[in-house]
């Protein structure tokens, strides 16, 4: 399992609560595009609509440009690869106030790109302060062992 894209400010502005792995509906340009690890989850959640789940806004530009059919949007929806019981309970969580479904990752699994996805919940100013002292002293540490 390599990761081909993260989005690695989930892990700041977020709690997270629960991950799931899930297939992603592609286009074959849109496959070559990530495993060369173009793209970017910046800005992405992930929605739920007439039983299915579908990922909004993640950018993958198209491999080759001139290859690529005239009315391609690289922000379009795509939709999300889940078992029925996942959906119902992703559509659980996201029926709740104060929770979000935001996607973690994409990485390989054998020939299949796989998407990463977690439940969060929004971390408050003095949460994030925390997470900045915590990995300041823990940099601190880290020099002072490596130091000796």
């Amino acid at each position: 399992m390599s990761a081909l894209l993260e989005n690695k400010k989930v892990y700041f502005n977020y709690e997270v609560l629960e991950s799931y792995d899930a297939g992603i509906e592609l286009f074959g340009f849109e496959v070559k595009s990530l495993r060369t690890k173009k793209g970017s989850l910046e800005g992405s959640h992930i929605t739920m609509r007439g039983g299915e789940a579908y990922l909004i806004n993640a950018f993958v530009p198209p491999f080759q440009e001139k290859n690529t059919p005239s009315p391609y949007d690289p922000r379009r929806i795509r939709r999300l690869l889940l078992t029925k019981k996942e959906i119902a309970s992703l559509a659980g969580h996201e029926m709740r106030k104060g929770l979000t479904i935001v996607p973690l990752s994409v990485y390989n699994s054998k020939r299949k790109i796989k998407l990463k996805l977690a439940v969060v919940r929004g971390k408050k100013k003095f949460d994030k302060r925390e997470t900045i002292k915590r990995r300041d002293t823990q940099r601190d540490v880290r020099r002072e062992l490596k130091d000796r």
